[in-house]
């Protein structure tokens, strides 16, 4: 049985994510920073008959929590198949370039590119073991630059100045860890779940929590053919689902 850790996944697109590769046969480490509301999610997905489940307390923002975690799951498996590094935060708004503080910006950016380095840091050790080992990291389509530079685009107002920036960054990283791996059996990916309706945009989005799911899925379960260093993005590239940069 196959090995997942998923960060951030107690509640929406996270907790879908886990449900979806339940049933594609996956176990599941539930990662969450308040272990009580994991525990909560996981006794839901055990009403649903699906078991092969259990909650990780783990606080990306937090080296002793993310050692921890790694020590905990290392006892309990032999190698880590894929890693999904979902949990983010947006930061307060407005978020104007000039008139931001520079702690929201330190703030977004712990979560949503420093966090993803150090659990990957910390877990590539289990995820070498694996035979065809997968990271995903879940980011924005908002993080395109090439998009933000394109009064054309659809979302070309839309600049959450700090959420934007570690997005970009977070993008940044996931081309060069796909390069250090990419002799190797790794797939590195960044994936745009799309705007989709959860608690993270008041439910604003258009988009479903089950669609956004599916396409994380699609890219934790590519196999060996499969493309490594792409920003997959449903929202930015319909046609061809590959996003520019």
């Amino acid at each position: 049985m196959k090995t997942v850790l998923i960060t951030g996944a107690n509640k929406s697109i996270g907790f879908e994510t886990a449900r979806q590769l339940l049933h594609q046969g996956y176990y599941v480490y539930l990662g969450c920073r308040d272990i009580q509301k994991g525990e909560q999610a996981v006794s839901l997905l055990h009403t649903e008959g699906l078991n092969e489940v259990e909650a990780l307390e783990i606080d990306v923002d937090h080296a002793e929590s993310i050692k921890a975690a790694r020590q905990v799951l290392g006892q309990k498996i032999n190698a880590l198949d894929v890693l999904i590094n979902n949990a983010g935060i947006h930061g307060s708004f407005p978020q104007l370039p000039l008139e931001t503080d520079v702690s929201i910006f330190k703030q977004v950016f712990e979560t949503n590119f420093f966090g993803v380095i150090a659990v990957t840091q910390a877990f590539i050790d289990l995820l070498r073991l694996s035979p065809q080992p997968r990271i995903v990291n879940v980011t924005s389509g908002l993080g395109s630059l090439t998009l933000q530079d394109d009064p054309a685009w659809k979302y070309y107002a839309v600049k959450p100045t700090a959420y934007v920036a570690s997005k970009a960054a977070l993008n940044a990283y996931t081309i060069a860890l796909a390069y250090n791996l990419h002799d190797t059996t790794f797939k590195v990916n960044a994936v745009d779940p799309g705007y989709t309706a959860t608690d993270f945009n008041n439910h604003s989005g258009p988009g479903t929590v089950p669609d956004a799911a599916a396409r994380v899925v699609k890219t934790a379960t590519l196999g060996p053919d499969g493309p490594t260093g792409q920003f997959f993005s449903d929202d930015n590239a319909p046609d061809t689902g590959i996003s520019p940069w």
